[in-house]
């Protein structure tokens, strides 16, 4: 039941053209496995040559909703593996002789991570603690020798805590964000501070605290001696209030290098996943809403790949779970209930900024969720983590590994689940890259409600009146920002109907101030400025 025994063709589409000089390819999937490997989601990962370190995570399926059986200890993984996919080798090492705080953390779920030349820095992390007698996440920063401390494990060393080191800061405790590096400056993005268990009626078992931030900082590391320096945050309650999400590298179309941070959950004004997306820079931050990714909004293993030739930047997702889905017919379905899905979608940014969404595939039957691609050592880079598309082989070539992650039996399995319908992924995949001109997928089209959005009088005192146009019946809600990021006031409108509206919004005891109207029905959202005298 949960090893597959067949080779999986995915097609990926393309409408370029060898006129421009534009990539056309196709990729492979095959499964394979690995002895003694274990199933393994919401892990951190490091890479030595062909040896992947895989750290943290658990070892079973979907969390239970139930507080006494979510994230219980029995499944967190106490353990450090490496495995070889060309060797198809494995070795194990425990992480019990560690020291508490160094063996808590490594046995936590949705860690950040990022590794740099030789060290792979972790944040973070959520999951039991028996020093603190709670779940809790981590304020701690953690630096692996990785090439070391696989070769310790290969050898059957038992004392393997000389290859980590540790600080402690609360900066870092975050889970379910993401770490990555623009230049020499690092980047967490998002996430959140969960304390407790957790419980899906908002019960008195928990505190969670979103970072709705962009935390900024750089690593001075010389092997012994571990510190941070240049701690900065940036603050936005409505857009950066996302956690257990994708956020990949990416060329931009002027060329610049940065990152994206895809779909994710949960919107501020209500328990659904984003669509838009935000794209992240040394200079600052830029919420795009005039894109819409409907497939793949929880964190699953993705590829970024750059196409120089033709100025186009793929950003593919393995599966997922996601709040919509194409069904056999090409329809999208929408379901509220965010299921578990097969759909292996692409993000296409073409050299004028615009954005395209497809289906190019499925996965055998629903994985992906919480798994890690792993980028082949010998595949070609255009920059770190970003696969060169213009230099990979005219032949077939393996350019990656898809690991890990929850392999789930039925789409909707939150509110049956017993801890027997979803387990970690124990099949493995290899990625092949295959050139070849093949035909297009159709696009995801983009659906728009909600238009031409006006405040007036502006300036404005203690009321502003909002004008827009509605294609369909909604409910809408509005958030103001103020400068700083923070939410000012939030208010839910009635059921608006289609056609022109005017709505008045009150605007309370705000200080004088320029502020940022956001107003959105769920799927997209616009936003205006506006000056309060």
């Amino acid at each position: 039941m949960k090893n597959f025994s067949f080779f999986l063709i995915l097609i990926l589409s393309s409408t370029f053209t060898a006129l421009n000089g534009q990539q056309e390819f196709s990729l492979q999937l095959q499964p394979f496995t690995i002895g003694g490997f274990t199933g393994i989601q919401s892990f951190a990962t490091g890479q030595d040559g062909p040896y992947i370190l895989l750290v943290g995570g658990r070892t079973d399926g979907l969390h239970q909703r139930q507080p006494f059986a979510s994230f219980g200890p029995a499944g967190n993984n106490t353990s450090i593996q490496v495995i070889n996919p060309v060797s198809r080798e494995h070795w194990v090492a425990s992480i019990d002789g560690l020291a508490a705080p160094l063996r808590e953390q490594l046995q936590s779920t949705n860690m950040q991570f990022y590794q740099e030349d030789g060290f792979l820095y972790l944040t973070g992390g959520y999951g039991y603690s028996a020093t603190a007698g709670d779940h809790i996440t981590h304020n701690r920063l953690t630096a692996i020798a990785v090439a070391p401390l696989i070769e310790a494990i290969r050898e059957g060393q038992q004392d393997i805590a000389p290859y980590f080191r540790q600080l402690t800061d609360d900066y870092f405790a975050v889970t379910g964000g993401y770490l990555e590096k623009i230049g020499e400056t690092y980047y967490l993005v998002g996430g959140q501070r969960f304390t407790g268990r957790y419980n899906p009626h908002n019960g008195p078992s928990f505190v969670q605290e979103y970072t709705n931030q962009i935390r900024k900082f750089r690593i001075i590391d010389d092997g012994e001696t571990l510190s941070v320096a240049d701690k900065t945050a940036i603050t936005d309650e409505v857009n950066l209030h996302r956690r257990d999400y994708n956020v990949l590298p990416q060329i931009f179309p002027d060329g610049t290098a940065g990152i994206t941070a895809f779909s994710g959950v949960f919107q501020y004004t209500q328990d659904l996943p984003f669509l838009n997306s935000v794209d992240i820079r040394p200079a600052g931050y830029t919420v795009n809403n005039d894109f819409q990714q409907y497939l793949n909004h929880y964190h699953c293993g993705s590829a970024p790949m750059y196409d120089a030739d033709g100025n186009k930047m793929h950003s593919i997702f393995f599966g997922g779970i996601s709040q919509y889905f194409l069904d056999d017919a090409g329809a999208l379905v929408q379901d509220n209930d965010v299921p578990f899905v097969s759909t292996i979608g692409r993000v296409t940014r073409s050299a004028d900024g615009s954005m395209v969404e497809q289906k190019i595939g499925e996965l055998p039957t629903l994985l992906g969720a919480s798994s890690e691609f792993i980028i082949h050592p010998e595949t070609p880079l255009y920059a770190p983590g970003v696969i060169n598309l213009n230099a990979l082989p005219e032949d077939t070539a393996l350019i990656g590994y898809l690991i890990g992650g929850i392999a789930s039996t039925q789409p909707n399995i939150f509110f049956i689940n017993d801890g027997t319908q979803s387990w970690a992924q124990t099949t493995l995949f290899e990625v092949h890259y295959v050139p070849q001109s093949i035909s297009s997928y159709p696009s995801v089209e983009r659906a728009s409600n909600l238009s031409g959005l006006e405040a007036y009088p502006n300036p404005a005192q203690r009321e502003v009146n909002l004008a827009f146009t509605l294609a369909e019946s909604t409910q809408l809600a509005a958030t103001v920002q103020d400068t700083n990021g923070r939410i000012a006031l939030e208010r839910q409108f009635p059921l608006l109907e289609a056609g022109a509206q005017k709505v008045m919004l009150e605007l309370p005891g705000l200080p004088a101030g320029v502020y940022l109207i956001t107003v959105t029905d769920g799927r997209e959202q616009k936003s205006v400025k506006v000056v309060v005298e």
